[in-house]
């Protein structure tokens, strides 16, 4: 049983919720069981309402009138637009983030592509979570705070697809490489390079979801 410490308890159960989701561990053809979940989490079901609804407005779950939640399936169509969405955006983000970042950040960078590696070389979870946290960090100094949120509320949605995007074998290796590269060119402070390489990372993201998902 997982427990919770009653300060910020909504914003507790939003991250909580939202990491199982974004796990793979919630059912999206179900309907999220609240009675089991609240119980299990130690909370009433007013809070967790609460959550779900944040979540929905996160584009994570959708209600269906008496029926409650249901984490929402992933779409080719979904995908088209998220990842659009980050190839407008982002790589002129990173770039200058790169230019702006201090040396802790560059540090902060540095180490979690390393705890990405350890993941992705151990086939363990959290995966995607590294995955999203590596990009973020690339993102972060750039001081573009509007930027920043909507790009963080992308990564979150790209995340379930990102996963799925790993699951043939040889993808989680390819993308460290391109990590490995991206953040090389960050380091650097190669601007032009970094948003070329990035804007390529993220549409090959896309093309190979084209082929695994429904619609395409």
């Amino acid at each position: 049983m997982t427990a919770i410490v009653v300060r910020n308890l909504p914003d507790q159960l939003v991250d909580l919720v939202r990491d199982r989701i974004l796990a793979g561990t919630v059912d999206p053809d179900r309907a999220i069981r609240q009675d089991a979940l609240a119980a299990e989490l130690g909370v009433s079901k007013i809070p967790l309402r609460e959550a779900l609804s944040r979540l929905e407005q996160e584009g994570l779950v959708r209600s269906q009138a008496n029926r409650g939640y249901f984490v929402r399936a992933l779409t080719g169509a979904e995908a088209e637009e998220v990842f659009a969405l980050r190839l407008k955006i982002e790589p002129d983000a990173v770039a200058a983030a790169a230019i702006r970042a201090n040396d802790q950040q560059r540090s902060e960078a540095i180490e979690i592509l390393g705890k990405l590696d350890e993941v992705t070389n151990a086939h363990g979870d959290g995966v995607g979570a590294f995955n999203r946290a590596f990009h973020l960090a690339l993102i972060r100094p750039s001081g573009q705070v509007i930027t920043l949120q909507l790009l963080e509320r992308l990564h979150v949605l790209s995340e379930r697809y990102v996963r799925k995007h790993l699951e043939p074998l040889g993808r989680d290796r390819r993308a460290n490489d391109e990590h490995a590269d991206l953040l090389e060119c960050w380091l650097a402070r190669d601007v032009s390079s970094l948003s070329v390489r990035m804007a390529a990372h993220i549409e090959q993201t896309l093309v190979d979801l084209r082929r695994q998902l429904p619609g395409h």
